[in-house]
């Protein structure tokens, strides 16, 4: 069966595109055995810098990304034909009827999924935890498990991509079929995975050499975009509310909000960082207020020219759109700054 790669998820940011000519630019423009992944996203930056560098700090403040990094990065040693067993039993055990009924299929049923398959995500997310509480797998083990669950269900969510709505249609289709990841061979590297507020984090962390920081621009918040998988992944069943069913406001960033300049100048200032590698799309003159960056660009240029020396670099780039925007001649600017 084939397995999932980090980078097959639905992202919105996602680098996984650009991300060969982002690092060739980290490596012709910086130096060093460490990197420090701040806003860590889909892990994409951070697999791609393995072969390159010792030491590898990953950061997100999304628990569901926080798994996902331990299972691809933090998963060596773990029995994958033991997991495919696992994952044969979960395709075949659990099946829809109309005397059953579980928390994701009375949530999401008919909404994000089908209301077999719900019931099917849910069924084995309660069994992944029934495993893991009577020992029956490892710590690695779960993480793996449930991450390859997010995976599947990323893959067929009726969705356009992100959890913010629904796609409203009568009947949708039975497509769920779990499938497990594949976790990269990280041996001979030495891994920290954190989900932590990056601002309090880059005061803890000292003699970075090379720090990739790409933050949210605009208002959407990850917390909530994300928030079935986040739902799913957690696993406290909270009560949802609105159309869209929603648990209470959570894990909010202040970089999607008014305050980006400043918490962006924030973090930089903090950085313990010989280079500084930024990441940043022309999205600013949006006629989407959602899709409008917090930060224009020339407050970003001005907080990095503190920083230090500052070289620009601009990649063409078609990004993830989950809406209906168009950006024409879009581009994604890569910041060097190489640290006073």
């Amino acid at each position: 069966m084939t397995r999932f790669n980090i980078h097959n998820r639905r992202y919105v940011g996602s680098k996984y595109k650009i991300s060969d000519e982002i690092v060739k630019l980290v490596l012709e423009n910086c130096g060093g055995d460490n990197f420090f992944d701040v806003f860590g996203g889909t892990g994409i930056m951070t697999e791609k810098m393995i072969p390159h560098v010792d030491t590898l700090i990953i950061n997100d403040f999304l628990y569901s990304n926080e798994i996902i990094y331990k299972a691809f990065f933090d998963s060596n040693g773990v029995n994958m034909k033991k997991l495919n067993k696992l994952a044969d039993m979960f395709n075949t055990t659990y099946k829809y009827n109309l005397v059953q009924e579980n928390y994701c299929s009375i949530n999401f049923g008919d909404k994000y999924f089908s209301k077999s398959d719900a019931f099917t995500i849910g069924e084995i997310r309660q069994e992944i935890d029934n495993l893991y509480s009577n020992s029956k797998i490892t710590v690695k083990e779960f993480n793996v498990l449930l991450s390859s669950l997010i995976y599947s269900v990323d893959k067929i969510s009726n969705t356009v991509g992100h959890y913010d709505a629904y796609r409203k249609i009568e009947m949708i289709d039975d497509l769920f079929k779990y499938q497990l990841i594949e976790p990269i061979e990280t041996r001979g590297k030495s891994i920290q995975i954190y989900r932590e507020d990056s601002n309090d984090l880059v005061s803890k962390i000292k003699n970075i050499d090379i720090a990739f920081v790409d933050p949210p621009y605009n208002s959407r918040q990850y917390s909530r975009f994300y928030h079935v998988l986040e739902n799913i992944a957690k696993w406290d069943k909270p009560e949802l509310h609105g159309v869209a069913m929603k648990p209470e406001p959570d894990n909010m960033s202040d970089y999607c909000r008014i305050a980006a300049g400043a918490v962006f100048e924030d973090l930089i200032s903090k950085l313990d960082s010989k280079y500084v590698v930024v990441t940043y799309n022309n999205t600013y003159n949006s006629k989407s207020n959602s899709s409008r960056n917090k930060i224009e660009i020339e407050e970003l240029e001005g907080i990095l020219n503190k920083k230090g020396l500052l070289k620009k670099f601009a990649i063409k780039h078609n990004f993830f759109n989950a809406g209906k925007t168009e950006f024409k001649d879009h581009k994604e600017f890569v910041y060097v700054v190489e640290a006073k």
